[in-house]
């Protein structure tokens, strides 16, 4: 089911917008600056976690404002939101039909996934920020994924202050903490296994075009044996200690990609090959996400579409309508869109003003 509505008060340079967008193709069309890209950031906000800019919240208000800033959306019959309040900019609120509750419970209405220039660069970027986007994709499908990540890294900055301490940590203590990362450490590699077992044979069912097919892999040399987990982070102690951070678990995990019909590491493509595995993967993952959970994902993709040649564009036009999902699209010029007809949503954006053109 598709957002009907949205409202933003305060949120970076809108005071107030409202949209009313289709259950298709929703087009933002728009200057450099304008506030394309602060719609889609409002809409990834329905998810658990900061956002597709990854920016702190008092980032996000409106310069100028209250200090504070709101955004509701419409699903079906539920009205979800999210914001802060200007005597706590830096807390944010979740309520899902009118009750205060977690951000992580949002997975459990909505989908959200996006893609982003920056993302451009996920192949040859850090592990880290590979993480974060195969953790959003597994969040889609497991939303207790976003629990057990908390909790891990929780008991690790716990059991890391610990053992930066001048005198010697209760042994007790850490053989607690320790006991807590493996248990949500093991659970977040097999949530993250699960997912890219599964993207895995989802892209080698899709049909061939245009689009490179990514094969890949999760290389993370946490034990599986709980023992065997205990056992290396009770021995690793000392080195940890010494290194200021734990060396061993899923934080140090890394997505590896390859081109499938070249046999050749992404890193190592080309940008534009780089992009076209991206999009598989999103596309890939759109499927198997209505399929496991009858919930088709928001997709959000901000400037795809401006640097595909015309057939490449066309093709992805039509796999993101197969896709049955709500999907975002952002550009400067509006021709790049004409395949898509008149029958989607086209909303022109200026300076905080949003105009829907009929």
């Amino acid at each position: 089911m598709s957002l009907t509505r949205l409202i933003l008060r305060h949120f970076r340079n809108y005071a107030r917008a409202e949209l009313h967008p289709g259950p298709g193709f929703n087009i933002l069309t728009g200057d450099n600056g304008a506030g394309k890209t602060n719609i889609l950031e409002a809409l990834s906000l329905l998810a658990p976690g900061r956002g597709l800019r990854g920016a702190q919240l008092g980032e996000m208000a409106q310069q100028g404002g209250p200090g504070e800033f709101a955004i509701s959306a419409q699903r079906g019959d539920a009205l979800l939101g999210t914001g802060t309040r200007a005597d706590a900019p830096a807390r944010r609120i979740v309520r899902i039909n009118g009750a205060n509750a977690a951000a992580t419970a949002l997975s459990e209405w909505l989908s959200i996934v996006w893609l982003t220039p920056a993302m451009d660069r996920l192949f040859t970027d850090s592990a880290g920020e590979r993480r974060r986007f195969l953790d959003r994709l597994v969040l889609s499908l497991d939303p207790d994924h976003a629990h057990h990540s908390a909790r891990y890294e929780a008991a690790m900055r716990q059991r890391n202050r610990l053992l930066a301490q001048d005198m010697p940590a209760d042994p007790h203590w850490l053989n607690g903490l320790e006991a807590q990362m493996v248990t949500h450490g093991l659970a977040i590699h097999a949530a993250r296994t699960a997912l890219v077992t599964l993207l895995d044979a989802q892209m080698a069912a899709l049909p061939d075009g245009p689009f490179a097919r990514a094969q890949l892999v999760l290389a993370d040399e946490t034990p599986l044996a709980p023992e065997a987990y205990a056992q290396a982070l009770a021995m690793g102690r000392a080195r940890d200690a010494a290194a200021g951070r734990t060396l061993s678990g899923p934080h140090r995990a890394d997505l590896l990609a390859r081109h499938a019909a070249k046999n050749q590491p992404a890193e190592k493509c080309s940008t534009g090959e780089q992009k076209a595995m991206l999009i598989t993967i999103v596309l890939a993952h759109a499927g198997l996400v209505a399929e496991q959970r009858g919930l088709r994902p928001v997709l959000l993709l901000d400037e795809v579409a401006a640097h595909l040649d015309p057939v490449r564009r066309e093709a992805l036009f039509t796999r993101l309508a197969e896709t049955g999902s709500q999907v975002w699209l952002t550009g400067t010029e509006a021709t790049v869109f004409a395949p898509l007809g008149q029958g989607a949503p086209h909303f022109r954006v200026y300076q905080g003003h949003i105009c829907r053109d009929i």
